[in-house]
Protein backbone atom coordinates (compact mmCIF):
# COMPACT_ATOMS: atom_id res chain seq x y z
CA UNK A 1 0.00 0.00 0.00
CA UNK A 2 1.02 3.57 -0.69
CA UNK A 3 -0.21 6.59 1.22
CA UNK A 4 -0.20 10.06 -0.31
CA UNK A 5 -0.32 13.29 1.66
CA UNK A 6 -1.01 16.47 -0.29
CA UNK A 7 -0.50 20.06 0.77
CA UNK A 8 -0.38 23.54 -0.68
CA UNK A 9 -3.87 24.24 -2.00
CA UNK A 10 -5.78 27.40 -1.23
CA UNK A 11 -7.28 30.60 -2.57
CA UNK A 12 -5.35 32.86 -4.91
CA UNK A 13 -6.17 35.71 -7.24
CA UNK A 14 -5.94 35.50 -11.03
CA UNK A 15 -2.33 35.67 -12.10
CA UNK A 16 -1.07 34.38 -8.79
CA UNK A 17 0.95 31.29 -7.95
CA UNK A 18 0.63 28.23 -5.76
CA UNK A 19 2.83 25.23 -5.11
CA UNK A 20 1.38 21.83 -4.38
CA UNK A 21 3.31 19.02 -2.71
CA UNK A 22 2.55 15.33 -2.40
CA UNK A 23 4.58 12.94 -0.28
CA UNK A 24 4.31 9.20 -0.79
CA UNK A 25 4.98 6.63 1.91
CA UNK A 26 4.51 2.93 2.36
CA UNK A 27 5.58 0.05 0.15
CA UNK A 28 7.41 1.77 -2.67
CA UNK A 29 9.53 -0.11 -5.15
CA UNK A 30 10.34 -0.23 -8.81
CA UNK A 31 9.78 2.51 -11.32
CA UNK A 32 6.89 4.78 -10.56
CA UNK A 33 5.17 7.71 -12.11
CA UNK A 34 3.77 10.48 -9.96
CA UNK A 35 1.53 13.25 -11.04
CA UNK A 36 -1.45 15.50 -10.59
CA UNK A 37 -4.97 15.36 -11.92
CA UNK A 38 -7.81 17.73 -11.25
CA UNK A 39 -11.57 17.74 -11.24
CA UNK A 40 -13.55 20.92 -11.56
CA UNK A 41 -17.14 21.06 -10.40
CA UNK A 42 -19.39 19.35 -12.91
CA UNK A 43 -16.51 18.16 -15.07
CA UNK A 44 -14.53 15.00 -15.55
CA UNK A 45 -11.13 14.44 -14.03
CA UNK A 46 -8.33 15.62 -16.30
CA UNK A 47 -4.59 15.28 -16.48
CA UNK A 48 -2.55 18.15 -15.14
CA UNK A 49 0.97 16.73 -15.24
CA UNK A 50 2.96 13.56 -14.64
CA UNK A 51 6.62 12.80 -14.11
CA UNK A 52 8.42 9.47 -14.26
CA UNK A 53 11.20 8.25 -12.01
CA UNK A 54 13.62 9.22 -14.77
CA UNK A 55 12.24 12.75 -14.92
CA UNK A 56 10.21 12.59 -18.12
CA UNK A 57 7.23 14.91 -17.92
CA UNK A 58 3.84 15.14 -19.55
CA UNK A 59 1.44 18.07 -19.27
CA UNK A 60 -2.19 18.65 -20.01
CA UNK A 61 -2.70 21.12 -22.82
CA UNK A 62 -4.37 23.78 -20.72
CA UNK A 63 -1.46 24.11 -18.27
CA UNK A 64 1.56 23.89 -20.58
CA UNK A 65 3.88 26.81 -20.08
CA UNK A 66 2.28 27.80 -16.77
CA UNK A 67 2.69 24.75 -14.53
CA UNK A 68 5.88 22.87 -13.75
CA UNK A 69 6.06 19.42 -12.19
CA UNK A 70 9.13 18.17 -10.38
CA UNK A 71 10.04 15.43 -7.95
CA UNK A 72 12.49 14.45 -5.27
CA UNK A 73 13.00 10.71 -5.60
CA UNK A 74 14.85 10.50 -2.31
CA UNK A 75 11.82 11.91 -0.51
CA UNK A 76 9.23 10.25 -2.78
CA UNK A 77 7.69 13.68 -3.17
CA UNK A 78 6.24 15.39 -6.21
CA UNK A 79 5.68 19.11 -6.57
CA UNK A 80 3.49 21.19 -8.84
CA UNK A 81 4.42 24.83 -9.29
CA UNK A 82 1.43 26.68 -10.68
CA UNK A 83 1.97 30.15 -12.12
CA UNK A 84 -0.28 32.57 -13.97
CA UNK A 85 -3.32 30.93 -12.44
CA UNK A 86 -6.70 31.46 -14.06
CA UNK A 87 -10.23 31.04 -12.71
CA UNK A 88 -10.60 27.97 -14.94
CA UNK A 89 -7.82 26.31 -12.93
CA UNK A 90 -10.21 26.15 -9.98
CA UNK A 91 -10.61 22.49 -9.07
CA UNK A 92 -9.77 19.79 -6.60
CA UNK A 93 -6.26 18.60 -7.38
CA UNK A 94 -5.43 14.95 -6.77
CA UNK A 95 -2.00 13.45 -6.41
CA UNK A 96 -1.47 10.18 -8.26
CA UNK A 97 1.15 7.48 -7.73
CA UNK A 98 1.40 4.69 -10.26
CA UNK A 99 3.60 1.63 -9.88
CA UNK A 100 3.35 -1.88 -11.30
CA UNK A 101 0.15 -0.80 -13.04
CA UNK A 102 -1.57 0.14 -9.79
CA UNK A 103 -2.88 3.63 -9.09
CA UNK A 104 -2.98 5.26 -5.68
CA UNK A 105 -4.69 8.58 -5.08
CA UNK A 106 -4.43 11.34 -2.54
CA UNK A 107 -7.44 12.82 -0.79
CA UNK A 108 -7.39 15.94 -2.95
CA UNK A 109 -6.63 19.56 -2.24
CA UNK A 110 -8.81 22.48 -3.29
CA UNK A 111 -7.37 25.21 -5.48
CA UNK A 112 -9.57 28.25 -5.99
CA UNK A 113 -8.62 31.11 -8.29
CA UNK A 114 -10.67 34.25 -7.88
CA UNK A 115 -11.31 36.60 -10.83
Amino acid sequence: QVQLVESGGGLVQTGGSLRLSCAASGTISGTRTMGWYRRASGKQRELVATITSAGSTNYGGSVKGRFTISRDNGKNTVYLQMNSLKPEDTAVYYCNFRSWGIDFWGQGTQVTVSP
